[in-house]
């Protein structure tokens, strides 16, 4: 007869190397901007799949599209801002 074991142990016994560490938490909390203006585009995107989109519909989706996009360009600017050491010509 086989003997059934947990596994407890072993799952946890990496608990702590999979907790993020500190650099991957900046990193998540630089990206939050861009991750919540995502979510409202998705949220504008979900309003609208059981039914025909009206214009205030799809102004809110142009909207959301639009602040989408202008959150990772802000990203990608203080990134880049960050990487150039001495100024860019």
């Amino acid at each position: 007869m086989d003997h059934i074991v947990t596994v407890q142990d072993a799952v946890t016994a990496f608990a702590d190397f999979m907790e993020p560490t500190n650099a991957e938490l900046d990193t998540i909390e630089q990206e939050m901007p861009v991750i919540l203006a995502d979510v409202d585009l998705l949220d504008a995107h979900i309003v609208t799949l059981d039914r025909t989109p009206t214009e205030l519909d799809e102004r809110r989706i142009r909207r959301a599209r639009r602040r989408a996009l202008a959150a990772r360009v802000a990203l990608l600017n203080r990134a880049a801002g960050t990487s150039l050491a001495g100024g860019a010509a």
